[in-house]
């Protein structure tokens, strides 16, 4: 082997299409807004900024080795803007390289949560535009999600009747850490929206509920923060099912991203045995728990648990489903999945296209 050979030359023969379900476009500067915003939500936004919930959080939510909300090193344009910000660098580094044929923009930061409601519809509508314009029109490839300011339900619907006849838009983008349990109605008008249209939800972990990830208090370290998402998904996805969200909207299509999907089976299991003996409670479920999570739940793939023994998971995805997990990368933070191995090559060419493409293709309607 040629050690001093580009590295395109080492890459595998995959013939497979690939959707990445995850991947993170940065602004280059707050001034990439301006032109989708007022002059007051401009004004307001650079004189005041945001006021997010978190009023006790503690240091940030990625560790201080990875700047730039956890980046990989080599996703830094030379130019010193942030990663994940220059789309010749992604194209060159991810869709090229990786050959990604449909990539889904996951906007982190948008400010979607904050507590002054306004500005955060202001602000998801100017994300909206900006992935439109900057992105999407420049690289078909990457397509865009409807940010919503999900905490101003009013606005949020509107955002998503205002967007959804653009079919570039694949899904209605949340994140997990919400002010109040997913699954309460003052949220319902916004999945009934994202029914009318025929779009999921996607909830991305992260974000700023002012309410630690852990039930007994801000965790002491970062590690906790990642592995508590597993948990915190848990209980917004317990919210939807027992308050009977998939009842009111069977197709409903929900995609938990960046959660990793180990705690998946072992939740249904634990619902189901509770609803046998508390049932009466929820009258308004007609099945099981765990159907609703294998009918209308969606996991990606990063970050995929790695056990001992690889059996082990697929054993796991036999009992979610091979037609409920799809590949995200999560480029370009620094625990990227590289498609070649998050999706064993080992499996059979029928699971791999299933992981790799078709799943994405169906649930986002590509």
């Amino acid at each position: 082997m040629n050690v001093n050979a580009p590295k395109a030359q080492f890459r595998p023969n995959n013939k497979l299409a690939l959707v990445d379900c995850d991947i993170h476009p940065r602004l280059r500067k707050p001034e990439d807004l301006k032109p989708y915003l007022s002059s007051r939500w401009w004004d307001t936004w650079q004189t005041y900024g945001l006021r997010k919930r978190h009023g006790f959080v503690k240091g940030h939510p990625y560790p201080k080795s990875q700047p730039g909300d956890g980046a990989r090193r080599d996703a830094w344009p030379t130019n010193g803007d942030p990663a994940g910000s220059s789309l010749p660098l992604m194209q060159e580094q991810h869709l090229d390289y990786h050959g990604v044929d449909i990539g889904i923009m996951n906007p982190l930061w948008p400010g979607s949560g904050d507590q002054n409601l306004d500005l955060s519809a202001a602000l998801a509508s100017a994300h909206n535009d900006w992935q439109l314009d900057l992105w999407h029109a420049k690289e078909p490839r990457l397509r865009p999600s409807i940010v919503v300011p999900y905490e101003h339900i009013e606005a949020s619907v509107a955002e998503i009747h205002k967007r959804a006849a653009n079919k570039a838009f694949c899904q209605v983008f949340l994140l997990s850490r919400t002010n109040e349990a997913l699954g309460r109605r003052k949220y319902w008008p916004i999945y009934e929206a994202a029914v009318e249209h025929n779009l999921p939800i996607g909830i991305h972990v992260f974000g700023y509920s002012g309410i630690p990830i852990s039930n007994s208090g801000w965790p002491s370290f970062y590690i906790e923060e990642m592995a508590e998402h597993g948990t915190a998904c848990s209980a917004l996805i317990s919210s939807m099912i027992m308050e009977g969200l998939f009842e009111r909207f069977p197709t409903l299509k929900v995609v938990m991203i960046e959660a990793g999907f180990g705690w998946v089976p072992s939740l249904g299991w634990r619902l189901d045995k509770h609803w046998q003996k508390m049932r009466g409670e929820v009258p308004h479920l007609k099945r099981p728990p765990s159907e609703y999570l294998k009918q209308n739940v969606y996991v990606t793939t990063q970050p995929i648990e790695e056990p001992e023994k690889p059996e082990y998971l697929v054993d796991l995805i036999d009992w979610i489903g091979w037609d409920r997990v799809m590949f995200a990368s999560d480029y370009a933070h620094w625990d990227f999945d590289d498609p070649v191995f998050a999706v064993p090559p080992n499996w059979s060419e029928e699971r791999r296209r299933k992981l790799r493409s078709e799943n994405a293709m169906s649930v986002f309607r590509l």
